[in-house]
C-alpha cells in the first residue's frame, strides 16, 4: 500500500534552534515578510490591505504581544482572516501561520471583550452547529420554510440582508434538507474483506448531506471494508477550533477520540475536509488541555490513523468495478484538505479513474471559496464576494457538476451559483455534489442525471 499523505505543516512546537519546543515568538520570527503569500490570501486578493495579509497580521501580533493589548483594529484584522491556509503552502519559510492564527484567536477570545451582538450571534452559532441531532430538528421547519416560497420573496426585497447579515446568510447557505435514514453501526465489506475502518459522520454533514455519508459507507463497503459507525460519536470540534475556542475544541476532541478508541479500528476515514484537517492535529489542539501527556498521547495515536476518504480509498486501490459517467465535472480544492492535509491528487485520480468522466479543474484554486468554517456567518460581506468570484470560476469551466470534498464548500460555491443562475435566468445550474458521490454513482452504475440536481 503506499505511504500515506506527508503532512504538510511541521508540528507547532516541535524542534526549533536545536532541538528546543518552539515558542509563539520563535514562529513570529520565522516570517521574513518576503511576500510570497500575498497572491494567495483572499482577503489581500479582495481589498489590497497589508494589515488583512498573513505578513500584516503576523506584524500584528507581534505588537499585541509586545504591548500585552489586544486592540480593536487589530482584533478586528485577525477576524478577518478566513483560516484558509493557502499563507502555509505558499511560504517558502516555513512559517506555521495556522498555529499563530489558532493561538492568537483562542487569546482574543479569552481576553477580548466582544459587544453583546457579537458575544449572542457567535454563542447562538456555537449552541447548535456543533450538535447534530440540534441541526436535525431544523429539517422539517427548513424543508416547510423552502417549499412556502418566503426564501424567494426574502431575497428580492434583500430586506433580511439589510436586517441581519448573519441571519440572511445562513437562509441563503441552507441546502434543501435530504431523506437521512440512519446508518448502521456496521456496514460489511462487498467481497473479500481488505480493512476494517471507523467513519466521522460529523455535524453539518450527517444533519444536511446524509446522502454523503450513505454514499461513503457504500463506497468503502464496495471496495472490501468493513466500515464502523460509532453510534456515541458527536462533534470534532474543527468549528470550535477554527474560532479559538480552545477549550471548547479540547472537550469534543477528547469525545471524539473516546468513541474511536472504543471502536477498535486500525483507520478512521473522514470525509469533510474541515474535520479531517482539525483531526490531524489533535495533539495540538489538546496540548494545553487538562489531563496533560495522557491525552496527548492518545490524541497522536489517533491523529496518526485519520485519513481523508479521498486519500484512503487512493492507496487501498479499487475492488468494485467502475461504470462509465459521461459528464463534465470540475474538481475544487478545499482548503483544509489541499493547504491542510495536503491532499490534492489523490481526489484527482479517483475521479480520473471513472470511465467517461471529462474532470477539469477549477481556476485560481487557492483562493478560498468564503466558506471557511462559520466566516461565512460571521463576515458574510466578504465571503459572499469569494462565493462569487469562485462560483463564476467554476462557471467558467463548463463543468455540469462541481465535485467538492467539504460541507462547508459545498453550500458555499452552491449558494453562490444559485444567485448567479437565477439572477441571469439559467435553467442549467451547476450541482454540487461530494467526491464520493460520483465515485458511488460509477460503481452502482447509475447515470448522470443521478446527479445533476443533486
Amino acid at each position: 500500500m503506499p505511504e500515506t499523505t506527508p503532512d504538510p505543516r511541521p508540528p507547532a512546537g516541535g524542534a526549533h534552534d536545536g532541538g528546543r519546543p518552539a515558542t509563539f515568538d520563535d514562529l513570529l520570527s520565522d516570517c521574513v515578510h518576503c511576500g510570497f503569500c500575498l497572491p494567495t490570501c483572499p482577503t489581500y486578493v479582495l481589498w489590497g490591505e497589508e494589515m488583512d495579509s498573513p505578513r500584516g497580521r503576523i506584524h500584528l501580533m507581534g505588537q499585541s504581544r509586545r504591548d500585552g493589548v489586544l486592540t480593536e483594529t487589530a482584533v478586528r484584522h485577525f477576524d478577518n482572516c478566513l483560516g484558509c491556509l493557502a499563507c502555509v503552502s505558499s511560504c517558502p519559510s516555513g512559517v506555521r501561520y495556522d498555529a499563530l492564527i489558532e493561538t492568537t484567536r483562542a487569546d482574543v477570545e479569552r481576553e477580548h471583550a466582544r459587544g453583546a451582538g457579537e458575544r449572542l450571534l457567535r454563542a447562538a452559532i456555537f449552541a447548535l452547529f456543533p450538535y447534530r441531532d440540534r441541526l436535525r430538528l431544523l429539517r422539517g421547519p427548513l424543508r416547510g420554510y423552502q417549499a412556502s416560497g418566503l426564501s424567494g420573496l426574502l431575497r428580492r426585497t434583500g430586506l433580511l440582508d439589510r436586517l441581519a447579515p448573519s441571519l440572511a446568510a445562513m437562509e441563503r447557505l441552507a441546502p434543501a434538507p435530504r431523506p437521512a435514514p440512519r446508518l448502521p453501526e456496521r456496514v460489511t465489506a462487498r467481497g473479500r474483506r481488505r480493512a476494517v475502518v471507523g467513519m466521522l459522520t460529523g455535524c453539518v454533514q450527517a444533519a444536511f448531506f446524509p446522502q454523503v455519508n450513505t454514499a461513503t459507507a457504500r463506497v468503502l463497503a464496495g471496495d472490501g471494508c468493513d466500515v464502523v459507525i460509532p453510534r456515541r460519536q458527536g462533534c470534532c470540534g474543527a468549528l470550535s477550533a477554527h474560532a479559538g475556542r480552545a477549550q471548547e475544541a479540547a472537550r469534543f476532541a477528547r469525545a471524539t477520540i473516546t468513541a474511536f478508541e472504543r471502536a477498535g479500528v486500525d483507520t478512521i476515514v473522514v470525509n469533510s475536509a474541515g474535520c479531517g484537517s482539525t483531526m490531524k492535529h489533535y495533539a495540538e489542539v489538546l496540548a494545553n488541555a487538562p489531563g496533560g501527556d495522557g491525552w496527548a498521547r492518545r490524541a497522536e495515536r489517533l491523529a496518526a490513523r485519520v485519513r481523508d476518504v479521498t486519500e484512503f480509498l487512493a492507496d487501498l486501490g479499487p475492488a468494485a468495478e467502475r461504470h462509465p459517467l459521461p459528464v463534465r465535472a470540475a474538481y475544487h480544492d478545499a482548503c483544509h484538505l489541499s493547504h491542510g492535509q495536503g491532499v490534492r491528487e489523490q481526489p484527482r485520480a479517483l475521479l480520473r479513474a471513472v470511465p467517461g468522466l471529462d474532470l477539469v479543474d477549477v481556476p485560481n484554486p487557492d483562493i478560498c471559496c468564503g466558506s471557511a468554517g462559520i466566516y461565512n456567518l460571521l463576515q458574510p460581506g466578504p465571503a459572499r464576494d469569494l462565493g462569487r468570484s469562485k462560483g463564476a470560476d467554476v462557471r467558467a469551466t463548463g463543468a455540469r457538476l462541481l465535485v467538492a470534498g467539504n460541507p462547508g464548500c459545498a453550500m458555499q460555491i452552491a449558494a453562490a451559483m444559485r444567485d448567479e443562475a437565477a439572477t441571469a435566468g439559467d435553467p442549467v445550474p451547476i450541482s454540487t455534489v461530494h467526491t464520493v458521490q460520483v465515485l458511488d454513482a460509477s460503481i452502482r452504475g447509475l447515470p448522470p442525471a443521478h446527479l445533476l440536481g443533486a
